[in-house]
């Protein structure tokens, strides 16, 4: 689960139920059953598009079952989606906000614009949307001025924000395939690996025995950092996994990082 809404639903006192994720995203069939044997959740959080951390995007057809369940039993679904316009090949994907009215779709500027604006928004049933707004208000007052500013006119200006993007998704799309073909390099067939389409992230998993959070000092050491797998863990072990990230450096750094973890590993193992 994205660590970020981990915490906060943490730091809520919220009842977690973890549901898996696969190459399609959330194994929605498996949320259905549990809603039939009796769970009734207030709300249900997907990353929708290229997950954080997994890197999976939910298939057309779980992404209509969703909204179907949300409608038949009550629930909110909060479409988590900051990743959704750096698809590498095609249009994004229709949300799920598209197949029913009980969805809360999230983005942010701080992906698609530039990482200093942290602005981000919401959309979603009124009512919800007038709380959320009070919220914010009694917590810290406001967004800065000059970033909400920035923002909107950079969104406006359509032209430039489509060029804006085709450079970002074509930079991203150079630095996963730089990253994964390195890990393939390196680690061979004692890791296997997720295959971005879009984001910013490659999900690994070693078959070795390696525990990534084991790992992690000794990777720093060399210079190379990631996020250990159990950072993300609900419920489940993923102890043998660790998620990379693509989006800050280019392709010959990101060999040199896949080269320097690689080094730390096999300097570990001996």
């Amino acid at each position: 689960m994205y660590v970020g809404a981990l915490q906060v639903f943490q730091a809520a006192g919220a009842a977690l139920h973890p549901v898996p994720v696969d190459a399609d995203g959330m194994a929605v069939d498996v949320l259905a059953d549990r809603l039939a044997a009796g769970l009734r959740p207030r709300l249900v959080h997907t990353v929708s598009n290229f997950h954080n951390p997994r890197g999976a995007t939910l298939s057309a057809q779980r992404r209509v079952l969703l909204a179907e369940l949300a409608e038949r039993y009550g629930f909110l679904v909060v479409e988590d989606d900051p990743y959704g316009l750096l698809v590498f090949d095609g249009p994004p994907p229709v949300p799920v906000a598209a197949h029913g009215e009980r969805v809360v779709r999230l983005g942010s500027a701080s992906k698609v614009l530039a990482p200093a604006l942290r602005v981000g928004w919401l959309t979603g049933p009124a009512p919800l949307c007038a709380a959320v707004e009070r919220l914010k208000q009694s917590t810290d007052l406001c967004t800065s001025s000059l970033t909400q500013l920035v923002t909107p006119e950079l969104l406006a200006d359509r032209a430039w924000f489509a060029g804006h993007l085709d450079r970002l998704r074509t930079a991203l799309r150079e630095r996963a395939a730089a990253l994964t073909g390195a890990v393939a390099a390196v680690f061979g067939d004692a890791v296997t690996r997720s295959v971005p389409t879009g984001g910013m992230f490659c999900w690994l998993e070693f078959a070795d025995g390696t525990r990534p959070a084991d790992l992690l000092p000794a990777a720093l050491e060399y210079g190379v950092g990631y996020v250990p797998g159990t950072a993300f863990a609900v419920g489940q072990d993923l102890s043998a996994a660790a998620r990379l990230c693509f989006a800050s450096n280019p392709p010959a750094e990101l060999h040199t990082a896949v080269e320097r973890l690689g080094a730390a590993w096999r300097a570990r193992a001996t």
